[in-house]
C-alpha cells in the first residue's frame, strides 16, 4: 500500500472541513482502498490488517466529511464519536496481529485517534494531523505477502 493511497482520503476531508471544493472526479486519484471484504480465514494476516485499517480510516474520513456539513456543537460531538469509533476498531485489529511493528503503528494509530477525540475542538485535529494518521502504516503494509515454498 503506498503512501499516496493512505493520504488521499484524509486530504480532500481536510479541504472538505476548510470549506474548500475539491476535485474528486474518478480516476484523478488513485482507489484508497478495496471494497472487496477481508476473508475472515486470513484475519491478521498483515495484509488484510492493512486493508481492514485503511478502510476504517477511509470510512471513518467519509463520515467526518459528513459531519463537515453540520454546525456547532453536534459537529464536534459527532467527530468525538467517530474518532472514538475509529479509534476502538483499529486497536481491534491488534487481537490477532503477532507483526511487533505493524502492532506498533497500530498501537500508534489508535492513540492518536482517541487523543484526537479527546481534544476540546476536535475538528482542530480533523483539520491539522488526521490527514497523517495512516502514513503510521508505511513500511508495514506495502510488503509482498510470503508465498509458500515449491
Amino acid at each position: 500500500m503506498c503512501h499516496r493511497r493512505l493520504t488521499t482520503v484524509p486530504l480532500v476531508l481536510a479541504g472538505l472541513l476548510a470549506g474548500c471544493q475539491v476535485d474528486a472526479t474518478p480516476g484523478s486519484h488513485p482507489v484508497p482502498i478495496s471494497n472487496a471484504p477481508v476473508p475472515t480465514a486470513s484475519a491478521g494476516v498483515p495484509e488484510y490488517v492493512c486493508a481492514a485499517t485503511d478502510k476504517i480510516l477511509h470510512d471513518g474520513a467519509s463520515r467526518l466529511a459528513t459531519l463537515a456539513t453540520g454546525s456547532g456543537d453536534e459537529v464536534t460531538t459527532g467527530v468525538q464519536r467517530t474518532l472514538a469509533d475509529m479509534a476502538s476498531q483499529v486497536a481491534a485489529e491488534r487481537a490477532a496481529v503477532s507483526d511487533v511493528g505493524l502492532l506498533d503503528a497500530l498501537q500508534k494509530i489508535s492513540d492518536e485517534l482517541a487523543a484526537g477525540a479527546a481534544r476540546p475542538d476536535p475538528v482542530a485535529y480533523v483539520n491539522g494531523d488526521f490527514p497523517t494518521v495512516g502514513q503510521k502504516l508505511d513500511g508495514h503494509c506495502d510488503q509482498e505477502p510470503a508465498r509458500p515454498p515449491g
